[in-house]
């Protein structure tokens, strides 16, 4: 069951390392200690910050998040190597609970096909990093690799043995997503009930998406005697994602009665952080994502309709507020000031500084121009676009569009070089407006390209109702290398707001 209380279950985020894995979600080191800091105020239990021996990027990402992050535990992902431990100590050494998470492949596809190494091999190299990370710290993880299609006596075999050399942590993966609930929650019963020292550890679980179940599976570990849970934001991870936080811990709170089990998550943080790990990564929640999609707490069909307005547990089995989505009674305009304006941030959970305070604010002086209220949803497009904005090489001035029926569709750009102070003017026509857009913009970015990047994805939401609402666009470009690179941006002009979010990603593509 764990050395921790049997009536809490405790968080283990990893959309910093699993979850930048989700192709285009690359975030830089600012942008990582944002998210962290944000996750320390969800109140999640440990933060993975990385992986350090993977990129100098990575390695000083779960620096600086170890060094300025109090609160949660910080932990860093290592492979069962030497250099890999030691990378992760030297990334987490000055963390106020640093934890080295090491792990290593026991399915004998893996170890035959991946690792071509016995099972006499992996058992060592197993226990010889968890010795070597336990002389570094005393909070070590370890995780059996693809641990859903492993031979049972085998994973047992290797559980032992590295809780004997020191792991407190046992962490059981469904790496592939094969697994179902049952299968699953049968597979955690069974190693709390064969492996002799099992309870000198956490026993946690960390599952993937590809079939759908991975919430469901944590669900089930957690019955069987799991009591960490390793998750990501809005579910993201590599191929079809990761376990979703929100929906794990508003699970266990909803169905209190069913588990018995609380966590130590602020569910007010919920939407908050959501809105943020997507304004950041740029990949949007699916509308009808469970807990933090736009349609979570929608009702569209006349009889829910009528239900909801007699009673909302008729069809509301969770109240928005508990998630933190609330619609203000301030309703700000053209006329509120900058009092009003600051205050409203703070009530959506917003905290900036007196230079991105001033920079959001002339932006939203800029739309109530246009708009006459600005919504909740609005003033989150405001702060994504002016405030989470990656560093950039050339910052978009303008945008010229000649476009019609019968007429070839014409853009000119002016594009500033930010380090060079250079202004670049383009023109150039398209089979469409943002066809002609996208060719100019490509064409001014050409000096800094290696090769002409695809335009993998483009997609328009409006961020609330009305012909005067926001339109945020999302694109996706790749390399030749096959690498993506996400970019959004909102405007009132959905041509201008498409100009962004591609100069967005091409400046994340050439930054990289």
């Amino acid at each position: 069951m764990g050395r921790k209380e049997e009536e809490r279950v405790l968080i283990f985020d990893t959309t910093l390392r699993d979850g930048e894995q989700s192709p285009g979600a690359s975030l830089n080191t600012e942008q990582k200690l944002e998210i962290a800091k944000q996750l320390a105020l969800l109140g999640v239990d440990v933060i993975e910050a990385g992986f350090p021996i993977s990129s100098p990027g990575d390695m000083e990402a779960v620096r600086v998040v170890a060094e300025e992050v109090k609160g949660p535990t910080i932990a860093a992902l290592a492979r069962a190597m030497e250099a890999d431990v030691d990378a992760a100590w030297e990334a987490l050494k000055h963390a106020e609970k640093p934890r080295i998470h090491t792990f290593i492949a026991t399915s004998d596809i893996h170890m035959e096909r991946k690792l071509h190494k016995t099972r006499e091999q992996v058992l060592e190299m197993a226990v010889a990093a968890v010795s070597r990370a336990k002389g570094y710290c005393d909070d070590v993880e370890f995780s059996p690799e693809d641990a859903s299609r492993s031979d049972r006596k085998f994973l047992a075999q290797v559980l032992e043995a590295v809780i004997e050399a020191g792991a407190k942590t046992v962490n059981i993966p469904d790496t592939v997503g094969y697994s179902t609930p049952d299968e699953f929650g049968g597979l955690i019963a069974w190693l709390c009930a064969n492996v002799p020292n099992i309870k000198k550890a956490v026993v946690s679980v960390h599952c993937h998406n590809d079939l759908g179940l991975a919430t469901a599976n944590s669900l089930a570990a957690v019955r069987s005697g799991a009591r960490q849970v390793e998750c990501t934001i809005n579910g993201l991870g590599e191929r079809a994602g990761n376990a979703s936080l929100e929906e794990v811990v508003m699970a266990l709170r909803t169905r209190h009665e069913l588990f018995g089990l609380d966590t130590g998550i602020d569910t007010t943080q919920i939407y908050r952080t959501s809105r943020l790990v997507s304004d950041l990564t740029g990949i949007p929640v699916q509308p009808n994502k469970a807990i933090v999609g736009a349609n979570a707490f929608a009702h569209e069909a006349g009889i829910h309709q009528h239900g909801v307005l007699q009673s909302a547990l008729t069809y509301e089995i969770m109240e928005p507020a508990s998630i933190g989505l609330t619609e203000s009674r301030l309703v700000l305009g053209k006329h509120s000031g900058r009092h009003a304006f600051e205050k409203k941030l703070k009530e959506l959970g917003y905290e900036l500084s007196r230079e991105d305070l001033n920079r959001a604010f002339a932006r939203f002086k800029e739309l109530a121009d246009k708009k006459k209220e600005i919504s909740d949803r609005d003033l989150e497009s405001i702060i994504a676009d002016e405030i989470y904005t990656p560093p950039e090489t050339y910052h978009l001035d303008y945008v010229h569009v000649i476009s019609g029926s019968g007429i070839v569709p014409t853009a000119t750009v002016r594009l500033t070089a930010e380090a060079e102070g250079e202004e670049i003017v383009k023109t150039g026509t398209g089979v469409g407006a943002v066809d002609a857009i996208y060719r100019t913009i490509l064409a001014a970015f050409q000096s800094k390209l290696h090769g002409r990047p695809r335009l993998v994805d483009f997609s328009i939401k409006s961020v609330t109702g009305g012909t005067d609402a926001l339109a945020e666009v999302t694109v996706k470009v790749a390399d030749r290398e096959g690498r993506t690179f996400t970019g959004r941006a909102s405007s009132m002009d959905t041509l201008e707001a498409s100009a962004k979010a591609y100069v967005q990603a091409l400046n994340k593509l050439v930054s990289s």
